[in-house]
């Protein structure tokens, strides 16, 4: 039965989920955010998605000059259009976060 004190059951869940996917993989974990990045533009991931993604990039370390980096390489495979929406969509996600932010200090 699940737990009735969790108040954001999905945000649970997705975290869980990151925390089990960290642990089962043989990448590091720089690789391994920029591999979860690569894979946000190649299924034209929302906006929120890379939200949850990108400070846990930069909590590695990762920069934006790595982001570019590895968009310029998917562009190949996935296309202009996909790459020009992730861009939208990582944008969206910075004001989201800077919103988030603002909500909180109110």
């Amino acid at each position: 039965m699940a737990d009735e004190n969790k108040q954001e059951p999905v945000l649970d869940l997705l975290a869980s989920m990151t925390v089990e996917s960290l642990e089962a993989s043989s990448l590091d974990t720089e690789t391994l955010m920029l591999v979860r990045i690569a894979a946000l533009v190649a299924v034209d991931a929302p906006a929120a998605s890379y939200l949850m993604n990108l400070p846990a990039a930069g909590e590695q370390g990762i920069d934006t000059d790595q982001v570019q980096g590895v968009l310029t390489a998917v562009a190949p495979i996935v296309g202009a259009p996909r790459v020009a929406s992730a861009v939208t969509h990582m944008a969206q996600a910075l004001g989201l976060a800077i919103d988030l932010e603002q909500a909180a200090n109110r």
